[in-house]
């Protein structure tokens, strides 16, 4: 990146509050990005704990599976998925607190017996289903998050901060060197008017 700057005092001020602005942010977003790795792994963790069991329920009722050919598929419904939000290293994400469901009226008396269970089963089921979905959601904001934090924190570490030392570093010279050239030819001066009144 290259820096934009004068060779003078204002300049040199301003880049030092630039490079300082930088130099103490880095730390924060070192950090943020530090929180935000954890969390992304926290998040996929979950998401495959979710999948497992999942998995593992699938497996467990498919003793079952000829019984599912007598059920209705539209006895129960998702009706609406309460969520709210929470931040995480100042990133929004949504978090699921309920599942609500509907099911059909159906009369316990003309249905087999195990019916009721059924329904339990199937929104055990949706729930893990949808926390899964939730947690895969979760994992790719913070996912992302963090690769834009990565970015600023190379951004910061490895172009701007050397870029903002490295034109402090040029100013530097330039006002040394303009003032030795001052002092050196106020010397000269002086000496050649001391010469002019040795010589009057």
């Amino acid at each position: 990146m290259a820096v934009k700057f004068q060779f003078n005092k204002t300049s040199l001020n301003e880049l030092n509050k630039q490079l300082k602005i930088r130099q103490r942010a880095l730390p924060t977003l070192k950090n943020k990005e530090s929180a935000l790795r954890m969390e992304v792994k926290r998040a996929k963790d979950r998401m495959q704990e979710l999948e497992d069991q999942l998995a593992n329920r699938i497996k467990d009722y498919e003793y079952m599976v000829s019984l599912w050919g007598e059920f209705e598929r539209d006895l129960i419904r998702i009706d609406d998925v309460k969520l709210g939000t929470i931040k995480i290293a100042g990133v929004k994400i949504p978090v699921l607190e309920e599942v609500i469901f509907g099911v059909k009226d159906y009369s316990i008396f003309a249905r087999p017996f195990w019916y009721a269970d059924g329904v339990k089963i199937l929104k055990e089921l949706a729930e893990i289903g949808i926390e899964r979905d939730f947690y895969h959601e979760k994992m790719r904001l913070l996912d992302h998050a963090r690769k834009k934090t990565t970015q600023k924190v190379n951004l910061y570490e490895k172009v701007q901060i050397p870029g903002y030392e490295n034109a402090i570093r040029k100013i530097k010279r330039f006002l040394e060197d303009e003032e030795n050239l001052s002092k050196s030819a106020m010397k000269i001066v002086k000496k050649r008017y001391e010469n002019a009144e040795v010589e009057s």
